[in-house]
């Protein structure tokens, strides 16, 4: 008997692990995430191998990028089966994990990139649920028209970056500019003016009582 696993692989899947959870106890199948939620992918993997299931069936379950989801799932499941003994057989869409995908080490990622921004967006459940979905494409789109590249603005999304009351949250690095709340029509103003022109927008800003704007540059 084949068991089926649903694998969340987007950050932003963490804010609808309920959703989730439910739709894989009606279909009878195992959650699991890729990230920013419990279990992983390979904790799930290695109880049911203890459990001696001998058949298994991977289907992402996201909101995000497909091709994210197929190279994500595919390096991750490989890993696992490269570490196993006698291993289950382990399906994803037409294909059975066989331990020779991509690994999840690299020379290019040995250090950090060089870049002169960091960009960090809010990807956690309240920001989640206040569109940093629509954020994030809007500051794709717009770094894009600014023809900036990674070796500009290296961006990642994140887990919870507080306060989470400003959502949707973003932080530039190394000003250290937190950001919030960024809607998607303020996404080109703050990469146009701080990210490439460096100017940081005084009012987007969260300002606390330990941080100010003052000679911020």
């Amino acid at each position: 008997m084949t068991l089926l696993v649903h694998v969340a692989t987007a950050l932003s899947d963490a804010a609808r692990q309920t959703v989730l959870r439910r739709a894989a106890a009606e279909a009878g199948a195992r959650i699991a995430f890729l990230q920013g939620a419990d279990p992983t992918l390979v904790r799930v993997l290695d109880e049911l191998h203890a459990e001696g299931v001998r058949d298994l069936l991977l289907e992402p379950v996201t909101t995000d990028d497909p091709t994210f989801a197929r190279s994500w799932v595919g390096r991750v499941a490989g890993h696992w089966h490269r570490e196993q003994v006698d291993p289950p057989t382990i399906r994803f869409g037409d294909r059975v994990i066989s331990g020779r995908e991509a690994r999840l080490s690299s020379p290019a990622w040995e250090t950090p990139p060089p870049h002169r921004h960091h960009l960090l967006l809010c990807r956690g459940p309240r920001c989640s649920a206040r569109g940093s979905d629509e954020t994030y494409r809007a500051l794709v789109l717009a770094l894009v028209e600014q023809r900036l590249t990674d070796a500009d603005v290296l961006m990642a999304q994140t887990g919870c970056l507080f306060p989470c009351n400003h959502g949707p949250v973003a932080v530039v690095h190394p000003e250290g500019a937190w950001y919030g709340p960024v809607r998607p029509e303020d996404a080109g103003r703050l990469v146009r003016e701080h990210l490439a022109l460096g100017r940081p927008v005084d009012d987007l800003r969260i300002v606390s009582p330990t941080t100010s704007t003052e000679g911020a540059s």
